[in-house]
């Protein structure tokens, strides 16, 4: 019989007032750290369990954040090609929201005035995810964080106004919140909306600054206007059309089709900011910074001119800015990996990338539903210490650029229901011990080269051999996202989201190399008495 204890709900609920009490009975074993009573009457030993790894492909995941208040935690656009992994083209498709009380003129000069309207330009600005390097006044200097990918190769990038609606409810259950996939097709114009088409585009940790030419309506420059994020904090800046803008939107200000946000929508559904290309970098991007929001500005000027309309009154700068908000949404173009798999090893890859499906504890060779190690493990009496997985890192294919190395992995149960639906689940020890006691982390060797992943187990390991469950799916391992994680001691589901591109080669269990085998490794103790 087991004696491994689970905590329940209601001992999740009490813990604080629980961790006060000490209980000395030997039939009873919490999981609060992994030692047990040593007074001569147990001995401890342990035992391993080959593991068989296959890798399983990462169609699509949800992209647009609807579920989860609305905002992803990044959101990706670039390129990344590596031989030994999927090629991976992000898009960035959003609404955008129109500005509070807009007014071209907000003054009256009189009937003498004439009043002349020019646009100076209009940007697209995105900031980068960047840490800063010097707080010296005239010396700051930043580092782009969150980008992977060859930062010296330039990518294609155009922006598209956006044809397709975007709904928050679903077109056809309008009872439920709409889904926007990876993979989702999306029609845009064929016209593009940048300045320079078919840019060549490379990040730049310098462009903390974007100068607008302030213009009579004559086209003489009068001014130049520093245009910064708070802090200078770099961003991407994309000059658009400028009498293209005036046209789709400048010029329907006053007309219905600004009456309201929906009906903005409706007639300007957003745009889509396209990445092509075979080379270039990926770059994770922040939406969620009230100070640093992705955004369009249309700076313009107002002339007022007198007699007859050949003198200067006055000129009056103004600049609107309509927020990418409402939905917005990721797409992934993904082409499959130059190289396959190989025979020893399974590549892991995050957002519409790739993982690895565990099988532990052998085959159910007398098809009763249950694996025969498992079966045989239950009639044994023994007192769970610890259970772990370790798999372990291909170093064969470890690629220079260590910031496209995933730090975390994440494992679950990677079931499916009757009707042939996945319905991957939470191992339980994410919610009775949490994820730092499950760990899952990258570990290193002593000269700083990716080694290995180990995920401890204990309480679901527990739970098979007690014979709680005979549910045993096949284990999912993929590159961890935070919303993987449960928020709940009830939140048993997995979500199907991720944004983290990152990827690592494991190797699978026919490595020649024993000692980097993958494998579940059981510690136990025994009554001497039963030994």
């Amino acid at each position: 019989m087991l004696r491994k204890y689970i905590k329940a709900t209601v001992y999740v609920v009490f813990t604080a007032f629980l961790l006060g009490l000490v209980i000395s009975c030997e039939e009873d074993f919490t999981d609060i750290g992994t030692s047990i009573v040593n007074n001569g009457e147990f001995t401890t030993n342990d035992t391993i369990f080959e593991i068989e790894i296959s890798a399983k492909n990462i169609e699509k995941v949800q992209a647009d954040g609807l579920s989860i208040g609305g905002l992803l935690g990044q959101y990706l656009l670039g390129v990344h090609n590596n031989n030994n992994y999927k090629k991976i083209e992000a898009s960035i498709v959003s609404q955008l929201s129109i500005p509070l009380d807009l007014t071209k003129v907000d003054q009256e000069y009189g009937s003498d005035t004439i009043t002349v309207t020019s646009i100076d330009t209009v940007l697209l600005r995105i900031p980068y995810n960047a840490s800063l390097l010097s707080t010296a006044l005239l010396d700051s200097d930043f580092i782009l964080d969150s980008i992977i990918g060859d930062q010296a190769q330039p990518f294609t990038l155009n922006v598209f106004r956006l044809e397709t609606y975007l709904s928050g409810l679903n077109p056809t259950t309008p009872a439920l919140i709409n889904r926007y996939f990876s993979d989702q097709t999306y029609e845009a114009s064929t016209e593009k909306l940048n300045s320079v088409e078919d840019l060549q585009f490379k990040p730049n940790r310098r462009d903390t600054a974007q100068f607008v030419k302030r213009r009579l309506s004559t086209g003489v420059v009068y001014a130049t206007d520093t245009i910064v994020y708070a802090n200078s904090n770099p961003s991407i800046s994309i000059p658009l059309k400028e009498d293209l803008i005036k046209e789709l939107l400048f010029d329907q200000y006053e007309t219905s089709n600004f009456a309201s946000q929906d009906a903005f929508n409706d007639y300007f559904r957003g745009i889509k900011i396209q990445a092509e290309g075979d080379n270039g970098s990926l770059m994770s991007l922040t939406f969620n910074n009230n100070n640093l929001q992705p955004l369009i500005d249309i700076h313009y000027t107002n002339t007022v001119l007198v007699d007859g309309g050949t003198v200067v009154y006055d000129t009056v700068k103004k600049t609107d800015t309509f927020l990418l908000s409402g939905i917005r949404t990721n797409q992934y173009k993904t082409t499959p990996a130059g190289q396959l798999p190989g025979v020893n090893n399974v590549p892991i890859q995050g957002v519409s990338g790739s993982m690895a499906q565990l099988k532990i504890l052998g085959d159910d060779l007398d098809l009763n539903g249950i694996p025969d190690d498992l079966e045989e493990l239950r009639t044994k009496n023994w007192l769970i210490n610890d259970a772990s997985i370790t798999i372990y890192v291909d170093q064969d294919v470890i690629e220079p650029d260590t910031t496209a190395i995933p730090y975390q992995l994440f494992i679950f149960k990677d079931g499916v229901n009757s009707a042939g639906v996945e319905t991957p689940r939470q191992i339980i020890d994410y919610i009775t011990e949490g994820v730092n006691e499950v760990g899952g982390a990258l570990n290193v060797n002593d000269d700083n080269k990716p080694n290995s992943y180990t995920f401890k187990i204990t309480d679901y390991i527990s739970e098979l051999l007690a014979g709680n469950t005979d549910n045993l799916p096949a284990l999912g391992v993929r590159v961890l996202n935070p919303t993987d994680l449960p928020t709940s001691s009830v939140d048993t589901i997995v979500r199907n989201y991720n944004w983290n591109p990152k990827a690592i080669t494991l190797l699978n269990n026919n490595t020649q190399n024993e000692s980097r085998k993958p494998k579940l490794k059981i510690s136990y103790s025994l009554k001497t008495d039963e030994e």
